[in-house]
């Protein structure tokens, strides 16, 4: 697995980084909002449909610990089970393109205006990533990366946030309606 696990690892760091501003953002329905089709928050409380249990767990302020998972899709696991700390286990996000090193390419009208290293940068950021996997999917060296991902974020495309050691790049919602924008067919 360790050829592999830098991969996982910002796969991994990524969702917690996407399910952090989800929570931020929208609270606990849109923490939970697209996680997975069995589990929903409704009237304050956490549903999670199993096949083969039925119950309801207090959690009594305990918490509950999310765990995203490369090895659990396409199901959601939890345990509730006292006395160990309540966990819900689940696909992360972007768990189909782990595998698959190619991103969507920005367009031609994109590159045109940032320069082909930056938005081929911007479109590979589909999930958040550290220089150093953005380097390797590039092909472009660490310190130019670097210095595209330090223009990208001076015009308020990219984000950046500490994750331990690593520092994780990820689009704004200005760099998706822009990537969404130039997807668009041209109206006359």
């Amino acid at each position: 697995m360790a050829p592999h696990w830098g991969r996982i690892r910002a796969l991994l760091e990524g969702d917690v980084l996407y399910r952090g501003r989800r929570l931020g953002q929208a609270g606990p329905a849109g923490l939970f909002e697209d996680l997975a089709e069995s589990v929903r928050w409704r009237h304050g409380a956490l549903h999670i449909k199993h096949r083969r249990f039925k119950g309801v767990r207090n959690l009594s302020g305990e918490g509950l610990l999310m765990t995203p998972s490369a090895f659990a899709w396409p199901m959601v696991y939890s345990s509730t089970i006292p006395p160990w700390q309540p966990t819900l286990t689940y696909p992360a996000r972007g768990i189909a393109t782990l595998w698959n090193d190619s991103a969507r390419t920005a367009s031609a009208g994109v590159s045109a205006v940032l320069g082909r290293s930056r938005a081929e940068l911007l479109s590979q950021l589909d999930t958040p990533r550290s220089t150093t996997e953005l380097a390797r999917r590039s092909g472009l060296t660490a310190g130019g990366v670097s210095q595209h991902l330090g223009a990208l974020r001076s015009g308020g495309l990219v984000t950046s946030h500490r994750v331990g050691r690593v520092v994780l790049y990820a689009r704004t919602s200005v760099a998706e309606a822009l990537l969404e924008a130039a997807e668009q067919p041209e109206s006359g």
